[in-house]
């Protein structure tokens, strides 16, 4: 009778360890301060297109998660000017946006109010995401490198469960952090705290921007 029993070493592995961590990893690297962390920070005060932008946030990074771990990684190792390409395009796109942050910070903040004043279009709030994301070399170094490469070393259904997880953690973080904004809304009701964000924000997209630049130079 046991003949037809299967023996443990043709059972599928449990998947909740790969699922783990690839939720572990994921949160550990999302959290960290970024441009795309702070875009969306500032549009969830503002209350404007905060479901869209929390989809196409995760939607992006599984995407490149599932790119990496199914073979991109290798790629973009193998060639150097790419990541050069990446680096260089990456740095001036923060340091613009770095620039239109500070100006902000200057200003007097009429009508910057959480859900009031003169809003972005859904268009021009698409252009600016997708460029926090595809630009920002970043972004590659943690989605298709760094998870990719840790994700391939699963195989079958295993390697599932561990995109499943990290696409997981990017969902999670960014509905927490879009729609967990408003919760700071008693905060920026005073003009004096968006001057603050805004010349927060500038000097991050700057370092940011500062660090590729000096990347790109060394390497």
């Amino acid at each position: 009778m046991n003949d037809f029993l299967p023996s443990p070493s043709t059972l599928a592995p449990p998947l909740w360890p790969s699922y783990a961590q690839g939720l572990t990893l994921g949160l550990s690297l999302i959290m960290a301060i970024g441009a795309q962390n702070a875009f969306v920070l500032r549009q969830g005060l503002r209350r404007e297109h905060v479901g869209l932008i929390v989809l196409c946030c995760a939607w992006a990074d599984t995407v490149l998660m599932a790119a990496g771990i199914f073979g991109l990684a290798a790629l973009i190792g193998e060639h150097r000017g790419l990541t050069q390409a990446l680096t260089a395009g990456g740095a001036l796109f923060l340091a613009f946006y770095g620039l239109q942050a500070l100006k902000r910070a200057r200003r007097a903040a009429q009508g910057m109010q959480p859900g009031k004043g003169a809003g972005q279009g859904r268009r021009q709030v698409l252009l600016q995401l997708a460029g926090f994301t595809l630009l920002n070399p970043h972004v590659y170094l943690d989605t298709v490198l760094l998870v990719g490469s840790l994700g391939a070393q699963h195989a079958g259904a295993a390697q599932l469960a561990f995109l499943a997880g990290a696409a997981s953690a990017s969902l999670v973080w960014f509905t927490g952090l879009g729609y967990g904004a408003r919760w700071l809304a008693p905060v920026f009701a005073k003009p004096r705290a968006w001057q603050v964000l805004d010349g927060l924000i500038g000097l991050t997209l700057l370092a940011l921007a500062g660090l590729l630049l000096r990347q790109l130079l060394l390497g």
